[in-house]
């Protein structure tokens, strides 16, 4: 074998038609750093997927997107869930993008994508359940529904506002029928700008 990095290394013995091959093994280094990974590997996993609260990736969204909500519901103050808000949120797109991100971060497991529905009801019609008025909405999204079927998220979000918010993008989806949306269910309640 010739340390001249311009002629190739041994010449193997076996031969696949006719073919034969040199013996190039891998740089030291670069098996140095293949190998580093799996040692590396092993820290890593008992860092961040030791159970410990607070290190997964996933707790460190939830805290650094607690802070931007915190910061954004600044501007605006507690908002009630009450209809006249709902009604200029589910309008306003800057805020609207608040709920949305809360409902792809937590609904859409159950309602689909768009709400279309899948083991929840679909959101994008005019048949509701547990729902008579718009402040239905955020009633349910706070205190659930069915018997725990839709569980309460008061306690799970980090700030009113993020119900309301939601409630809001909730009752945006109303009449988009999106493809691939379940078949309504519940009752035909009237528009929410008809509503009392």
């Amino acid at each position: 074998m010739s340390d001249d990095p311009e002629t190739p290394g041994t010449l193997l013995s076996h031969s696949y038609d006719g073919i034969q091959e040199y013996d190039n093994p891998l740089p030291g280094w670069w098996s140095a750093v293949f190998f580093g990974t799996f040692v590396f590997s092993v820290f890593y996993i008992m860092y961040y997927h030791s159970g410990v609260e607070g290190r997964s990736i996933h707790d460190e969204y939830t805290a650094d997107a607690a802070k931007v909500f915190e910061q954004r519901f600044a501007q605006v103050g507690e908002l009630s869930p009450d209809r006249d808000t709902l009604l200029q949120y589910m309008n306003d797109p800057k805020w609207l993008l608040v709920g949305e991100t809360v409902f792809k971060a937590n609904c859409v497991s159950c309602h689909g994508a768009g709400g279309r529905g899948g083991v929840g009801p679909n959101l994008t019609d005019d048949h509701w359940k547990h729902v008579d008025s718009i402040e239905d909405i955020a009633r349910v999204i706070s205190d659930g529904a069915a018997n725990g079927a839709m569980p309460g998220w008061r306690n799970r979000l980090s700030h009113v506002n993020q119900v309301v918010l939601t409630a809001a993008y909730v009752a945006s989806l109303r009449g988009s029928n999106p493809p691939g949306a379940i078949a309504a269910e519940g009752r035909e309640i009237p528009a929410w700008d008809a509503q009392p």
